[in-house]
């Protein structure tokens, strides 16, 4: 049996996996993530962590959408490979490890977590894309995965599901499809976002990298200012904090709540069915 344990960070849900002794032997972590991520037929989660050694950072980690693809980076998913590296002493209170997009620092604060993210880049402004039938305008910008953001003045009276993809699968977007945020701006220093996940392929109840994403897009038109709390679809509020620059932005971090919400075992046969 392999234990793993189901963290959630602000409403995005994991399952975490601690490999640092190198006893997890799947074939094809892929299929595994597929297999187990599924809801109502196994765990359930929106992806799959599996945290490893390194030999210059704290750990590295493989990170897992539930559809089985490895994207760079996820902004909740490490805050929970924080937490969860932490309370295994794995690493300290501060700690970095590697991802795909590059070296991620992170502090714990009991529930509480703080990540610093690689620099955004690919910022652009003002696109128009044609969606169905109707021309919209969007911006764009990387922040460990592609995001594109798109400001609407009725939240909820947008079809998330059904827009959100057609974002996502835009032949503008090609071949690597974009993550889609629907955002609309309270105050300078609140905002509220609704996003299309790439990857899970559904409207998610929170995502890191795309809250990160529309409140440096907000900061980039004049509504907002840093630090920003962002309201997402869990009910919960993410705080992002960031520095403006001339040509993009800096010192970028996402903090929020996460919670353990239970450890367990997968069962031999579920562990072969990923191979």
């Amino acid at each position: 049996m392999i234990e793993f344990y189901k963290c959630s960070g602000s409403g995005n849900d994991f399952i975490l996996i601690d490999n640092t002794n190198g006893s997890l032997r799947v074939k094809n972590p892929a299929e595994l993530a597929k297999k187990i991520c599924r809801r109502k037929v196994s765990v359930g989660a929106d992806g799959l962590i599996i945290i490893e050694r390194s030999d210059s950072v704290d750990f590295r980690w493989r990170f897992f959408n539930s559809d089985g693809s490895e994207p760079g980076m996820c902004g909740n998913g490490g805050r929970c490979a924080a937490r969860f590296a932490f309370m295994r002493r794995i690493a300290k209170r501060r700690m970095s490890f590697e991802t795909l997009s590059g070296i991620i620092d992170a502090e714990v604060d009991g529930e509480n977590v703080k990540i610093r993210l690689t620099a955004p880049h690919s910022l652009v402004m003002d696109e128009c894309i044609v969606v169905g039938r109707k021309k919209i305008i969007v911006d764009s910008i990387n922040t460990g995965v592609p995001h594109t953001v798109c400001f609407v003045d009725n939240l909820e009276g947008i079809d998330v599901f059904a827009t959100g993809r057609a974002i996502r699968m835009h032949k503008h977007y090609r071949p690597a499809g974009t993550n889609a945020n629907f955002v609309s701006v309270s105050d300078p220093h609140t905002i509220h976002v609704r996003t299309y996940e790439r990857g899970v392929e559904d409207e998610t109840l929170a995502c890191g990298t795309g809250s990160v994403a529309s409140a440096l897009i907000a900061s980039r038109r004049g509504w907002v200012e840093s630090p920003v709390d962002v309201h997402v679809r869990s009910g919960e509020v993410l705080k992002i904090y960031f520095k403006k620059t001339k040509s993009g932005f800096k010192d970028v971090y996402l903090e929020g709540k996460v919670t353990i919400v239970y450890r367990g075992y997968l069962l031999d046969k579920t562990c072969m069915e990923g191979e």
